[in-house]
């Protein structure tokens, strides 16, 4: 038994049994000789975001700062914060190898992360920061019973939050012993540090420009690659898929969708969970909250769709790009004829080949910066989950002071990356564009109905939003576990029991539809204080009066 399955065990418990990744083998990173190149620039990176996290920390005295920088974010900086957030590691390294194996199918992980935006910005934005102070469970909380409401907050954004860092974790490991010749577990240490140091003393702000920083280098690197393929084939994009189906194996069924998902069911249910899971996203919607009015937050959703919509056109390019310059190409196989690291470096091996090293350090830097700047965002979302909702409104009722809010959210980041740690070690060999898949497919079956139903329907009660949400993260979950990416590829079962590839098509519906017939037949007290505030939440929710203080209840 590989070390990895021995650590399966140990990973669930850690992670509530809750964060289970997928996704067939994509190949293992082998250790090369160390890249003095990637190195340096990955050294420039990392003091550089140290001395941003040190000038940070000085600018972080209240539970305000830790996790919304104050308030002070403007919407451009946000937009470009929320895309730094957004580009993960899944995006880069996860797309451009899923064109790379798919071609056109590949094309369906960017469609489905970017359709969800203007649900975002037409349904969310402006209502998220009236109503929020530090996290989403503030908005569905807010005319509701708050303990109920924020122990089921609290669970689907930590169980969203281990899904998607185990794709981080995993693409770091694999990036870093490719390229610095260092053992696997070794690098996931390494970025669950540095993850926490970032948090740990700087909180949102030394997130927010970390997150900054990355995305205008992401944008500036993923350009000169697209750019440099492109001019290879006289900026004939034509010319390029030619000679794409030319060179790969399944040839002209890279230009047609099927390759990927065979199933209709599979298909409508995968892209369910892409659109609709964006509006779940603890760590995104938190960024919401950094920002000084309405009007800036919807700023920060046109420049977040503006830039995450370039960067995807380019992850297109580069896919194919890595067909033509990289499949063929023996510099970048292994003695078996596979790529190197496996086909999620992809887009690593295609910087190499059109810019050399320097540009295979640039762009390995990039990654790593995308990683740790993903990683921190989702740390401080899980982190303020367990202090602000759990803690600070549950356990201390409302009482808790703001000192020791922000120790239990400190002690929260080191515990949330040490369970990083394990499960970037324990699912080494996962596809990271399908383990954010799924975190993904149990945003939208949990988080978002509630969010949803909680802002929109006046007739929405404590007992309906509680029990559809935890019904659609308890199917959600399951279906996932019980699928053939889980139960057959990491457990090792020989069937699988669910034989769908994502569980969005069942598990969100029935979230709506609990929350809507649980609450029409509540005739609890609550449940008319319930209906009864909806006019109040309307009235913020719609002008923003208020907003700047805190929620009322």
């Amino acid at each position: 038994m590989s070390a990895a399955k021995r650590l399966i065990p140990a990973a669930l418990l850690l992670a509530g049994g809750a964060a289970i990744a997928a996704g067939g083998d994509l190949g293992q990173a082998e250790r090369q000789p160390t890249n003095w190149v990637a190195i340096t620039m990955f050294a420039v990176f990392v003091v550089f975001t140290l001395f941003v996290t040190k000038w940070a920390a000085a600018k972080t005295r209240s539970a305000s700062d830790f996790y919304t920088a104050g308030g002070g974010i403007t919407g451009f900086q946000n937009g470009l914060a929320i895309a730094g957030d957004f580009m993960s590691a899944a995006s880069f390294l996860g797309i451009s190898a899923s064109v790379f194996l798919n071609g056109y199918d590949g094309l369906i992980y960017a469609i489905g992360f970017l359709v969800g935006w203007p649900i975002i910005t037409f349904l969310m934005a402006e209502r998220l920061r009236n109503l929020g102070r530090f996290t989403f469970a503030d908005v569905a909380a807010y005319r509701f019973k708050q303990a109920p409401i924020r122990i089921f907050s609290a669970s689907g954004t930590l169980v969203v939050v281990a899904f998607y860092l185990i794709a981080q974790m995993v693409g770091a490991g694999q990036l870093i012993k490719l390229l610095f010749g260092l053992e696997y577990w070794v690098a996931v240490v390494l970025v669950g540090t540095l993850m926490m140091i970032y948090v740990l003393f700087g909180g949102m702000t030394a997130t927010t420009w970390v997150q900054i920083i990355k995305a205008v280098m992401l944008l500036g690197g993923a350009s000169f690659m697209a750019i440099a393929v492109l001019a290879q084939f006289n900026f004939s994009p034509e010319a390029l898929f030619a000679k794409s189906v030319e060179l790969h194996a399944k040839k002209d069924a890279i230009m047609g969708p099927g390759t990927f998902i065979k199933d209709p069911v599979s298909a409508i249910s995968f892209g369910m969970a892409l659109m609709f899971g964006t509006a779940g996203l603890p760590h995104i919607l938190m960024r919401f909250f950094t920002v000084p009015s309405a009007k800036e937050a919807r700023k920060s959703v046109f420049w977040a769709t503006t830039w995450i919509a370039y960067f995807y056109i380019l992850t297109f390019i580069i896919g194919f790009g890595a067909i033509v310059l990289v499949s063929t190409n023996p510099e970048f196989k292994d003695a078996a004829g596979k790529l190197l690291g496996g086909n999620n470096m992809a887009a690593v091996h295609l910087a190499k080949a059109v810019g050399g090293n320097v540009f295979l350090g640039f762009i390995s830097a990039v990654a790593f910066a995308t990683i740790l700047a993903v990683v921190a965002g989702l740390t401080l979302s899980g982190a303020s989950a367990v202090s602000h909702d759990l803690y600070a409104t549950v356990i201390a009722k409302g009482q808790a002071s703001g000192a020791s809010e922000l120790k239990v959210s400190k002690i929260t980041t080191i515990a949330l990356g040490i369970v990083a740690v394990v499960l970037g070690i324990a699912f080494e060999k996962q596809n990271i564009a399908f383990m954010v898949s799924l975190a993904f497919a149990i945003a939208a079956s949990a988080n978002f109905p509630v969010l949803f139903m909680s802002v929109l329907w006046k007739d929405c009660t404590t007992r309906g939003a509680t029990i559809g949400g935890f019904v659609g993260l308890t199917m959600a979950l399951v279906m996932t576990v019980l699928s053939k990416s889980v139960w057959v590829d990491v457990l090792g079962n020989a069937h699988e029991v669910f034989p769908y590839a994502s569980p969005a098509i069942f598990s969100m519906p029935a979230a709506f539809v609990c929350i809507f017939v649980f609450s029409l037949l509540d005739r609890s007290n609550r449940a008319r204080i319930d209906r009864a505030g909806f006019e109040a939440q309307q009235m913020r929710s719609e002008t923003g009066i208020g907003a700047a203080g805190a929620s009322a209840h």
